[in-house]
């Protein structure tokens, strides 16, 4: 077995001790002094859930309604749900053994390529840079629900000072602050589905609304095309699942919280996303003029439209500032995976030094300030339609999400292949992925049709140049990131028999100090409380 102490200190990677020993002892430190593993497995769980719960969830699908209709975003949300729980039983399987920060993006280092451990960092780290935009542009336009006297570009400066100054707490106070984010956003989408039952059924609002927009505009709004067009939306509002992997390496106990949140994964999906694409569809028109879409300047959320029609005006405004909530709790959870993610490139050499330094709160403080200043091209929205920009950032994650779902898919498999090679067992696991081989294989096949198929409207009746570059520059920037880095390094494919599957193994199969298991008769209300807040 690996040292795992050595491969703690460096986050995953070894450090150049020729510039360490020119430093003094304090220097040195900043650059190699491992994260501080706080996070209990209550912060996990809601980070797992409140982590896919942003304002993308209540304002991003606005326009996935507007594009697909009813019946288009429940399937194409449904689908990509499917795809997320075979993706989360893989990360699982490999975050509750191998509990490191750089999580996939070390083990594809370890298990197939250092060349694909370079891309593949440097997408993911790019996609929570883009999510982070989303949630800048996102604020800046529910917030003029309520005044324009402020203008966009100052709303973003707001929250762009608010965002960094909670990231630099530090870890604990992160899930912290993520929990009970996390536990108002979940008690108020709970609360707007049961309020949308009663407005369809006609108990609140002025008349009855039953299914009646599923026959007129119509279930669809442009068949089989608005359906494509929202995979990338579904994949860019899924995003964020994966977060689990990324928090293992900073959990007191990840043998207990990371399995524990990855099996709750498929009930929040199928509650909290398809619910809210089902009421939202049945509540409005997809052809509603307040929704998001290219031409919007400002734009309403769903939940506020269908509160405001039904007379609720309270409420609507009770609705933006969840949105708000989520917001503050999105970008908080996007500088952190974004942060952590550039902490483990630089310490690997995959990223400039500097970025690899903590401060004594443990706070990857430069990574979180560089993370933050990249994701001011939400400045973009102030001179252009807002609403064009977010469809830009919205395509550009969503193809970056898929990217990475399929390299956690290939990673599984190559990791199962090294177990096979080495004479280890997949029953000695502390976690079974469910249905391997057949969801793992099914799911890396999925994000590479995705990955495809979800641009394949700019070539309909006349070809689009600006759809086709926004759908598909992400694929050779992808591929040049991971050829030049493998020409420049030499880097070689890892055979299954020298796969390191050892190191970043922790011990801890018992309950860490603090959390103890509360033996109860799990009823029905026990289950429910698991499956909304773990």
């Amino acid at each position: 077995m690996g040292n795992f102490k050595e491969a703690e200190a460096n986050v995953g990677g070894d450090q150049d001790s020729n510039s360490i020993i020119e430093m003094d002892d304090s220097q040195a430190e900043a650059y190699t002094a491992p994260l501080h593993r706080k996070l209990k497995s209550r912060h996990i769980q809601m980070i797992a859930i409140g982590g896919i719960i942003g304002p993308g969830l209540f304002v991003g699908s606005s326009n996935a309604l507007h594009l697909a209709g009813p019946a288009g975003i429940l399937i194409s949300f449904s689908l990509v749900g499917i795809i997320v729980f075979f993706v989360m039983q893989s990360l699982g399987e490999l975050a509750t053994l191998i509990p490191v920060t750089g999580s996939f993006t070390e083990y594809a280092s370890r298990f197939v390529d250092d060349s694909l451990s370079f891309a593949l960092g440097w997408a993911y780290w790019y996609l929570w840079v883009t999510v982070l935009a989303n949630e800048y542009n996102a604020i800046s336009l529910v917030i003029m629900y309520w005044t324009e006297v402020v203008p966009q570009w100052a709303w973003i400066i707001i929250f762009w000072f608010c965002f960094l100054g909670l990231s630099m707490a530090g870890i604990l106070a992160y899930g912290e602050i993520e929990f009970w984010l996390s536990l108002i956003k979940v008690l108020s989408i709970t609360i707007f589905f049961i309020v949308a039952i009663f407005i369809s059924s006609g108990v609140i609002g002025p008349q009855k609304i039953g299914f009646k927009y599923w026959h007129n505009p119509g279930a669809f709004a442009d068949s089989i095309n608005g359906v494509a067009n929202t995979f990338v939306i579904a994949g860019t509002l899924y995003a964020g699942t994966e977060m689990v992997g990324i928090t293992a390496g900073e959990a007191s106990n990840p043998r207990v919280a990371v399995p524990r949140a990855i099996r709750q994964v498929f009930w929040r999906i199928l509650i909290f996303y398809v619910g809210m694409m089902f009421f939202i569809g049945i509540l409005i028109p997809w052809n509603d003029k307040r929704l998001l879409s290219k031409e919007s300047k400002t734009a309403q959320s769903p939940l506020t439209i269908a509160l405001s029609d039904a007379g609720l005006g309270a409420g609507a405004s009770l609705i933006n500032a969840v949105i708000v909530i989520a917001v503050i709790s999105a970008g908080n959870s996007s500088l952190y995976v974004s942060s952590r993610t550039l902490l483990f490139m630089a310490r690997n050499g995959k990223a400039p030094r500097l970025l690899g330094k903590i401060n004594r709160a443990g706070v990857p403080w430069v990574a979180l300030l560089f993370s933050n200043l990249i994701a001011c091209i939400a400045f973009l929205s102030v001179s252009k339609a807002a609403g064009a920009v977010y469809n830009a950032l919205i395509t550009l994650s969503g193809v970056a999400t898929f990217i990475v779902w399929g390299t956690i898919s290939l990673v599984h498999i190559r990791f199962r292949n090294g177990l096979k090679a080495q004479g280890q067992s997949a029953d000695d696991l502390p976690f079974k992925a469910s249905w391997y081989p057949y969801g793992t294989y099914a799911a890396l096949a999925a994000n590479i049709f995705l990955i495809f198929f979800q641009g394949y409207t700019a070539f309909l009746n006349s070809f689009s140049a600006t759809s086709f570059v926004i759908s598909y520059i992400l694929l050779p920037v992808f591929v040049f990131l991971l050829l030049g880095y493998k020409l420049w390094k030499k880097t070689k494919w890892v055979r299954v028999e020298e796969m390191d599957i050892w190191t970043g193994r922790r011990e801890d199969f018992g309950i860490a100090s603090g959390e103890r298991k509360i033996k109860a008769k799990k009823g029905l209300l026990h289950k429910v409380k698991r499956i909304a807040v773990g």
